[in-house]
């Protein structure tokens, strides 16, 4: 898979300031890119689900759907509360809500509102406070409200110029791209038994070499999280296990047992289930990857556009020289 799939991670740290959704994409690894489970290792076993069995004469009782709520529509004009003459309006809570998101996941949602409502008063109060000290008329609270204005102007040009890129047309035709670059990659499928000494695996060999089932011994004498599946890793690619256990693994023929192989985690037995050639998955299964890889190309994309024509200067040499490696200038 080509690294072009990868947002570059510089850009990270340039558009830190974009909404989250942005930043996740940024830093996402490539999209079609399989994903890389750690190489084997031991793992704290989970106990096994506990089954309770209902008596045999009793009938579960069949629960009955909720009633499905619908949120009525609310006017961003209706006014909730005045302090000291000055409005609080349903719309001042939807933007108290946008910034306050963080904040409200700790508060129960029948309780959402009245603390949104608490806010605002405060903040009014506070604000009209503020005013009668001459505190809007400093020069601090100048270059803040500038700040505030910039960086509200920033989200609506994101929310109505950037987002709006994101369509299903975008997505289907930037997954069409990242398939068409796809490359396959032989993979294998194994199970595994770690034990600790070099001794435990040949006495363990030898009961398979006897007729017993791989699965049976792993999921006995296996000490890692996957002797529960009968030692099953499922498939991987070359880069995914260590040096000493991948080498040992494709080096078998199908349904062939390895000799003990020893890695940092302990001593293994390996049992080579089935080889295939990977294929690129379905766009169901990496669809948000895909938005999110559509969103930063939407945002380079206008970010370079207004670039064109306009003057950027920075006057420290060598900060001017970070910024451009980062690409933001």
């Amino acid at each position: 898979m080509s690294s072009d799939f990868a947002a570059p991670v510089a850009s990270l740290l340039r558009a830190a300031l974009v909404p989250a959704v942005l930043a996740a994409s940024l830093a996402a690894a490539p999209v079609l890119a399989q994903e890389t489970p750690e190489a084997p290792a031991p793992a704290a076993e989970e106990p096994a689900p506990a089954t309770t069995e209902a008596p045999a004469t009793t009938e579960a009782p069949t629960a009955q759907p909720a009633p499905e709520v619908v949120a009525e529509p609310v006017d961003p004009a209706t006014v909730l509360a005045t302090v000291g003459g000055e409005e609080i309006t349903e719309g001042d809570l939807m933007l108290a809500a946008e910034e306050l998101q963080a904040e409200l996941q700790s508060v129960p949602a029948e309780q959402r509102r009245a603390f949104l409502l608490t806010v605002m008063i405060d903040m009014k109060l506070m604000a009209d406070a503020a005013r009668e000290d001459g505190l809007a008329e400093s020069e601090d609270f100048a270059r803040r409200l500038a700040y505030l204005e910039e960086q509200a102007l920033r989200r609506e040009f994101f929310n109505q110029i950037v987002e709006t890129e994101v369509t299903e047309e975008a997505i289907q035709a930037a997954y069409d791209e990242l398939v068409a670059e796809y490359e396959p990659v032989p993979e294998v499928r194994a199970r595994h038994i770690l034990v600790e000494t070099e001794e435990e695996a040949n006495e363990i060999r030898a009961e398979i070499e006897g007729g017993r089932e791989f699965a049976d011994a792993a999921a006995e004498y296996g000490t890692d999280g996957t002797a529960a599946n009968g030692g099953d890793l499922g498939f991987f690619s070359t880069g995914m296990m260590v040096p000493e256990f991948e080498e040992a693994a494709f080096a078998l023929e199908e349904g062939e047992l390895s000799q003990p192989v020893q890695s940092q985690f302990g001593w293994h037995l390996i049992q080579l289930e089935e080889r295939r050639v990977s294929e690129a998955p379905p766009l169901d299964q990496v669809r948000q990857q895909v938005a999110q890889q559509v969103l930063y190309q939407s945002y380079e994309a206008a970010i370079d556009e207004i670039k064109e024509g306009t003057e950027i200067v920075i006057d420290d040499a060598d900060l001017a020289a970070a910024v451009e490696a980062q690409g933001g200038i």
